[in-house]
């Protein structure tokens, strides 16, 4: 009887990848042959060169609208994904202690470069029933209320608080607003504010709205090359603004919302971007987690030599001087 192959799933192609992965494919048929003709070898070398060129050529010139495709692909990993290879002895914790569990929003203690840390962030799902289970990373209130006893924990043993940001916004609907679903995000803002040891978030895909803000006021905060990090998600902002959400107003919208890690760290909003490996970080998940370990490790070893009145305080202030507006009133009276 002859054994069955394993079956590894193909990784899902967006429409700006296809040339690159036909490419790829090509070359992949190239190496079977290449070792028994020696034509064949330098045909395999061209074609590897110009792959890497077309890539970078692709991949430098990514729209706005693009990088969210990228920040969604399905392939993308999650912070279940990052957790194992970040972080060791990790043990979740589960429930808010007033309601339920939140499967959208993943807590829990670990040990990170020596030292006990806690974990957070949301998890989105891969197969439909994961999907469900965990909301598609819609954190309901009982999530932040979760995170936000982590967080006392943290403040209580002085373990430092990392978090790992990946939702399209909190849940919008009726049993979360009920639940108090602006309330429970406000007062993680509050929380998080006022703690008193080091907090690192990272936007590893989608920073949505405030259910990406509600772990995210760090004393470091930093965005993966492809993430989006924005107030509302291009589909919101263009069902808004012009009526509908297509092709041509999400990306308008994209464009607008100035979503990407660079225009975030341009308009002062992150402080750091990690880059990922050539293609995204679904094209080679260990290289991304080794880019991030390298950037946490650096980071909390600079915020560890702070101390926790400064870290509140410095906090503080950089929250208080985001944003910019223009006082038309002062001005004229001026």
């Amino acid at each position: 009887m002859v054994p069955k192959k394993d079956k590894t799933p193909e990784i899902p192609v967006l429409d700006f990848e296809r040339p690159i992965v036909e490419l790829q494919r090509k070359i992949a048929t190239l190496k079977h042959r290449s070792r028994a003709s020696t034509e064949l070898t330098r045909e395999l070398h061209k074609l590897e060169s110009h792959a890497e060129a077309l890539q970078k050529r692709i991949f430098s010139n990514l729209t706005p609208w693009q990088k969210v495709q990228l920040a969604r692909h399905p392939g993308r990993p999650y912070t279940l994904d990052y957790i194992p290879h970040l972080f060791t002895d990790f043990r979740e914790l589960h429930g808010d202690r007033a309601f339920a569990d939140d499967a959208a929003m993943i807590a829990g203690i670990a040990f990170f470069d020596g030292r006990a840390v806690v974990v957070m962030g949301q998890q989105k799902g891969r197969k439909t029933k994961e999907k469900l289970a965990r909301n598609l990373g819609m954190a309901k209130p009982e999530g932040y209320r979760k995170t936000m006893r982590l967080m006392s924990l943290a403040a209580r043993f002085g373990h430092p608080v990392l978090c790992l940001l990946d939702t399209p916004g909190a849940f919008p609907g009726i049993d979360a607003e009920e639940r108090g679903q602006a309330e429970a995000v406000a007062k993680s803002l509050e929380v998080m504010a006022a703690l008193p040891v080091p907090i690192i978030s990272v936007v590893i895909g989608e920073g949505g709205s405030g259910g990406a803000l509600g772990i995210a006021v760090a004393d470091r905060v930093a965005m993966l090359e492809h993430a989006w990090y924005s107030v509302i998600s291009p589909e919101g902002c263009a069902a808004i603004l012009w009526k509908e959400a297509n092709e041509q107003t999400n990306n308008k919208a994209a464009e607008c919302l100035a979503l990407t890690a660079r225009r975030n760290l341009e308009n002062g909003l992150v402080d750091e971007v990690i880059s990922e490996p050539l293609g995204g970080a679904h094209r080679d998940p260990r290289k991304a987690a080794d880019n991030l370990q390298t950037w946490l490790v650096d980071r909390l070893r600079e915020l560890s030599r702070v101390n926790p009145e400064t870290l509140v305080r410095q906090r503080f202030e950089k929250f208080r001087k985001m944003g910019a507006y223009r006082d038309e009133l002062a001005v004229a009276a001026s």
